[in-house]
């Protein structure tokens, strides 16, 4: 047995953890764990735990469902007590095999692994710095009747309001657990939060997101509050997303830094950026990936919905941050289509096989654009060549059916369950009958 999982078991003896949860995600990126006794976590690092894959979410198939969970013990982390007499709970992230050993091509880690081993390959490490947008809600019984906690706005400090409080305890509550927060503030809605978590590798970002997202909803759980990822929960107000800044580092050193070009930002960011903005289209269904997901894409509220890039323009899809000249660690690239309820395993794979695959191909930047694109007509958007995002889920998925990076970077099973569930959640929702439609068609005469 290495160092680290040796490390892992003196922890757990050392600190007298008494329940493990086990971490991994279905395809859709739902969370899902098994706890097990400590006394079985050796044997769990040496041969995994049996678990029937064919009963989650895309994972595999009904005659061939045993799968294995193998921990990863470079996420052992002990869980925030609830109270002061609670046992102590560590948990682990998962990643899952096959009976035979070999890694599962349907696990989204896996799948961010993989990507992330081609970009090694090319001598480069990922870093990600994620932005995680939710609401807060009241505990209500009706959805016809949504209320959020407060009615701040941008950076509000909503003096003696919930959200603060709530921020409060879920910054705490991650960084007992090792998570670093870079801010956290009030976002543009009522009742809107944002969370930014400091960069760290990609995988690590993922790990960190699913995190995130649990420790939110236990902590509204707690409060009698609810807390929503949805991308555009409310008509009237500004979605959910991710922003993610991503960069490249060969060693120390940030490739995407270059202080003699524009921006300071180097010909294998360009390249990168180039990439991702000739693929978005194709990768919009795994990082936009619900019906929801559209109605922010194309709410206004400076959503990105048109394909171009830019340095300071919030409505570009792509922007270039601003940072202190000089300061060559910190060049990176924002992306801004993807959504606080993607999983972010996928996301991010997609994400990076598209940049680099403008890398290796040697992608031309376009011209950046200057201009607010949501005040431009579709005739002026035309003239500068810029294209637009999908308008809704099933554009979105007839994107990605032809698109053979998104299917390389998947894996074929994978990628047909993606496309199958997407299709079904299309059909399905094609099918309500809404209630704009009843308010506007219904005839009492």
């Amino acid at each position: 047995m290495d160092a680290q999982k040796e490390h892992v078991l003196n922890q757990v003896a050392q600190k007298g953890i008494r329940l493990i949860r086990l971490w991994f995600t279905d395809v859709s990126g739902t969370l899902k764990a098994v706890a097990i006794d400590p006394g079985e976590l050796e044997d769990a690092f040496n041969e995994g735990i049996g678990f029937d894959g064919s009963a989650i979410q895309g994972m595999t198939r009904v005659y061939e469902s045993d799968m294995l969970l193998f921990p990863d013990p470079s996420t052992f982390t002990i869980l925030p007590a609830r109270s002061a007499d609670d046992e102590p709970v560590a948990r682990l992230f998962c990643n899952v095999h096959t009976p035979d050993g070999q890694p599962a091509q349907s696990d989204p880690r896996g799948v961010l692994l993989r990507t992330l081993e081609k970009a090694k390959a090319l001598g480069f490490t990922v870093m990600v710095h994620p932005e995680v947008e939710f609401y807060l809600l009241k505990n209500v019984k009706d959805l016809n009747q949504l209320e959020p906690v407060d009615k701040g706005g941008y950076f509000d400090h909503v003096a003696r309001g919930s959200s603060n409080d709530f921020r409060r305890k879920a910054v705490r509550a991650l960084e007992e657990m090792g998570i670093d927060v870079e801010f956290s503030h009030h976002e543009g809605g009522p009742g809107q939060n944002e969370i930014d978590l400091r960069a760290t590798d990609a995988l690590t970002s993922a790990d960190n997101i699913m995190t995130l997202r649990t420790v939110v909803e236990e902590i509204a759980l707690q409060e009698n509050q609810v807390a929503t990822f949805m991308p555009k929960p409310f008509k009237d107000h500004p979605g959910s997303g991710m922003h993610t800044h991503i960069s490249l580092f060969e060693g120390d050193k940030n490739a995407f830094y270059d202080p003699s070009n524009q921006y300071e930002l180097s010909i294998i960011g360009r390249r990168f950026m180039a990439g991702v903005l000739a693929h978005s289209r194709e990768i919009s269904a795994i990082v936009a990936q619900h019906v929801n997901s559209y109605k922010r894409l194309w709410g206004g509220g400076e959503a990105p919905s048109f394909i171009c890039w830019g340095h300071n323009n919030r409505s570009a899809l792509i922007r270039v941050p601003l940072h202190k000249p000089g300061k060559g660690r910190s060049t990176r690239i924002e992306f801004r289509a993807i959504d606080s309820a993607t999983n972010p395993y996928l996301a991010l794979a997609v994400i990076i096989a598209a940049g680099l695959a403008g890398i290796e191909g040697k992608y031309e930047l376009p011209e950046e654009a200057e201009d607010d694109m949501w005040s431009l007509s579709d005739l002026e958007r035309r003239a500068l060549g810029v294209a637009q995002l999908p308008h809704s889920l099933s554009e979105a998925i007839s994107a990605m059916a032809d698109s053979e990076l998104v299917a390389q970077t998947l894996g074929e099973e994978t990628f047909d369950f993606v496309i199958r569930e997407k299709y079904s959640e299309w059909r399905e929702y094609r099918a309500q009958v809404t209630h704009w439609e009843l308010e506007r068609f219904l005839s009492n005469s």
